[in-house]
């Protein structure tokens, strides 16, 4: 079977080997670096952070950068890397366009995500959305891996499309049919942003950094990076407004 005839099946597919050990390395040296140098940048006002409660304290946990690419060269260059949009590419059939961008730190103790799917009905939020996971230390199930439900992709959206996200009830799946995407450094996983998947608690003592890149279809309107963080910051005041999270900035 071919990756475009498996993800169109599955929802999803796992590419071993993609990258070099050297190319990751590198990107790994990068989060690193911009982890410490832009330590200022994490608080929780900050819309470019994503925060965790910490499974064992309870304690807010710094958890992510999104976006990721304007701090962090090589990380940009990975992202719209010719081999990842040619691969992206023959997923669809056309050409592929760099959409989101983050960089999943998830050190010991970060809480996981639970059931949802990554499509939201927004405006300008194309059908053809994706998750692209490149691993920058070894992803497994201790150190709460993303965990994805094959097929399910196939019936779209399965919550209502008003623009809100919500997580899926656990029974919308067949826990029997969970496939956990263990990854190595250089492999690399891509799944349908219509696919149930979830995420565990990191019970490790190991962080489970994770570059996520999201690409669409050329002909869903071209390149909309810009126009979703647009939309996407517009989406986050009016949440944080609704919670009476006042004053938050993006830098």
């Amino acid at each position: 079977m071919s990756f475009r005839s498996d993800y169109e099946r599955d929802g999803f597919v796992i590419a071993r080997g993609f990258f070099s050990k050297a190319e990751i390395a590198a990107a790994l040296a990068d989060a690193e670096r911009v982890e410490r140098e832009f330590a200022h940048l994490k608080d929780t006002k900050n819309r470019r952070c994503r925060w965790q409660d910490n499974a064992f304290t309870g304690d807010c946990q710094f958890d992510a950068f999104d976006p990721i690419i304007d701090l962090s060269p090589v990380i940009a260059r990975l992202a719209r890397d010719p081999r990842l949009l040619e691969f992206v590419g023959s997923l669809y059939g056309e050409s592929a366009c760099l959409f989101k961008d983050k960089l999943i730190f998830k050190h010991p103790g970060a809480k996981g995500y639970e059931l949802h799917q990554d499509w939201i009905a927004w405006e300008r939020f194309p059908r053809s959305f994706n998750s692209l996971l490149v691993p920058l230390d070894p992803s497994d199930e201790a150190n709460g891996c993303t965990i994805v439900y094959p097929g399910y992709h196939q019936n779209g959206p399965l919550t209502p499309p008003d623009g809100s996200y919500r997580e899926l009830p656990a029974d919308t799946v067949d826990e029997a049919k969970a496939v956990a995407l263990e990854l190595e450094p250089g492999d690399i996983a891509i799944f349908s942003g219509f696919t149930p998947h979830r995420s565990n608690a990191n019970l490790s003592d190991r962080p489970r950094r994770q570059l996520y890149f999201s690409y669409t279809k050329f002909s869903d309107g071209g390149d909309l990076r810009e126009q979703h963080y647009r939309d996407f910051q517009v989406w986050l005041i009016k949440k944080y407004d609704e919670h009476g999270k006042k004053g938050t900035y993006f830098q």
